[in-house]
């Protein structure tokens, strides 16, 4: 499968881990059509319970905008028809699947597709980035943003963005036509100092 086919996600949370108890609170995400934005999914979800005033500051998500929300099991049970059949990205990917196995457990559903980091592809393709955090890689490749991060929708959509960006690095680098799916899960897990070995055996 292309890489420029797939969705895009990212879960804002009540906390770290849901091994901790720990709950969705907002979904976004951004399906990608051969490299194009064609639908997108966005819902703040109730976890049940109050969320922190630490979170409420950094994500801009307060407990009374929650407080009229749908809770986590109905919108989860939306999101899990929309990624069906799809690869998945995230930046940080660890987290958020984390998330996304423990809401969709708690409503017995799941997904048959598979995660990619865009975390761990930047490092390897960035290596000379100030750090690797969204905001940064963003500023760092000139991408034009213009809203307030943190929020899932537009994460989503700036990774989005990035996504593509190294999709056409990659392409650069190697001569492939097409970028496959499983070329960019291998460069993830390539050690830095072998990465333009790597991407080199491509041409």
């Amino acid at each position: 499968m292309n890489a420029n086919s797939l969705i895009i996600l990212d879960f804002e949370t009540t906390g770290l881990s849901p091994n901790l108890g720990d709950r969705a609170i907002e979904i976004g995400a951004v399906k990608l059509e051969n490299g194009e934005v064609t639908e997108q999914f966005q819902e703040l979800m109730n976890p049940g319970r109050p969320v922190s005033s630490f979170i409420e500051d950094y994500t801009g998500i307060t407990n009374r905008m929650l407080s009229k929300a749908a809770p986590c099991n109905e919108v989860m049970a939306r999101f899990s028809s929309f990624i069906q059949d799809q690869n998945l990205v995230a930046h940080n990917a660890s987290f958020d699947k984390r998330f996304l196995d423990n809401e969709l457990q708690q409503i017995s559903s799941n997904y048959d597709g598979t995660f990619a980091c865009s975390l761990l592809v930047s490092r390897r393709l960035y290596q000379s980035a100030p750090n690797h955090k969204l905001g940064t890689l963003i500023n760092y490749k000139g991408i034009a943003s213009n809203g307030n991060y943190h929020r899932a929708l537009y994460d989503a959509q700036m990774t989005a963005k990035l996504w593509l960006t190294m999709l056409d690095d990659v392409q650069q680098q190697t001569g492939v036509d097409e970028v496959s799916f499983s070329l960019i899960q291998r460069l993830a897990k390539t050690p830095k100092a072998k990465v333009s070995q790597f991407l080199s055996s491509y041409r």
